[in-house]
């Protein structure tokens, strides 16, 4: 492994501006909360960084503010204290669901929700090395390769998935990231943040070169606002997901007066079902209702030669997760 300088910060400024002197003297470096991804990359080669800026000295940018209008977190709260936190009721379930559905409790101890979601692709041909649209290259390998675990919604020319559990949750839940560098904070919804391949197929975000994503802020939820997470992987842990869904409904008296429904594990970013979302608009949730909305959950799908299992899946995930909101 190469040499590299490891800078440690005590705050979010000190942060920014250590990456805004790299950038100037023309170094690479890696913001640094959890690491538990960073460090393989340097490893394997995949992340060019040869300074870190190391964030688990910054003691700010980790709490969970309930307020009136709006939940504010902290972007390096790490996910066992973000899955456990008191102060996230049930309308946030689907936040703290995600969270807890992330590796092994052991990596949830270090993983950041800025980490979760700013991480890099899985996909196997750049993880190992291939000159991919991810790695700088000019064409995606999956396309006529192995790609059982790719896009089915939203891909070319590239067709990784993203793989955070925590951006399908914040999409849902109509959440703005706040992120800042050394001119100062900026925010983005969302469902702004994440850039498809055919808008840049070399990044998966909105980020700028020195930027840090610090936080997150959550609308206060209505009243009758229920949600939840569920996720289909092919093993039991340290794994990210086949088919995820993260599904935030306002129920009235049993009506749905809005939803949000979000994919995971299937497009290159978190992949909104307005269609569905129209549909279940003004339902009553029963079990014929979630089967439905599961069959039009696949309806504009384009599955690669090897990913077609995705589909059923899908209509599954979907389904399941609204059930599991259905009133009693």
């Amino acid at each position: 492994m190469k040499a590299l300088t490891n800078i440690n910060v005590c705050s979010i400024p000190e942060a920014v501006a250590a990456a805004s002197e790299a950038a100037a003297a023309g170094r690479v470096f890696a913001f640094s909360g959890g690491g538990t991804d960073l460090l393989q990359q340097i490893k394997d080669g995949t992340d060019k960084a040869d300074i870190i800026i190391n964030l688990r000295t910054v003691r700010d940018a980790r709490e969970v503010s309930v307020l009136t209008t709006e939940t504010l977190i902290g972007g390096l709260i790490t996910l066992s204290d973000l899955a456990s936190h008191a102060a996230l009721s049930d309308p946030w379930a689907v936040l703290r669901e995600a969270a807890a559905s992330v590796g092994t409790p052991q990596i949830r101890n270090v993983a950041t929700l800025a980490g979760n979601v700013t991480q890099r692709p899985w996909c196997w041909y750049y993880r190992n090395g291939f000159n991919c649209f991810k790695a700088g290259g000019n064409q995606c390998f999956s396309v006529n390769g192995e790609n059982q675990q790719h896009a089915i919604f939203g891909g070319g020319p590239s067709f990784i998935v993203h793989p955070s559990d925590l951006a399908p949750a914040l999409v849902a839940l109509n959440a703005t990231f706040e992120v800042a560098d050394s001119e100062g904070t900026r925010r983005i919804a969302a469902a702004d943040f994440f850039v498809l391949p055919s808008q840049n197929p070399s990044r998966e975000n909105a980020l700028d070169a020195t930027e840090l994503l610090i936080g997150v802020r959550i609308p206060a939820p209505g009243a009758g606002v229920v949600s939840t997470y569920l996720k289909v992987t092919d093993r039991e842990a340290w794994t990210h997901a086949e088919v995820s869904a993260a599904v935030v409904l306002n129920l009235d008296g049993g009506i749905i007066r809005t939803a949000s429904v979000v994919l995971g594990g299937v497009a290159p970013i978190p992949w909104r079902l307005t269609d569905v979302e129209t549909f279940l608009r003004g339902q009553s949730l029963s079990a014929a209702v979630a089967g439905q909305a599961g069959e039009l959950a696949t309806a504009n799908a384009q599955p690669l030669a090897k990913n077609g299992h995705k589909l059923p899946m899908t209509s599954a995930v979907v389904e399941r997760a609204l059930m599991r909101l259905a009133p009693a």
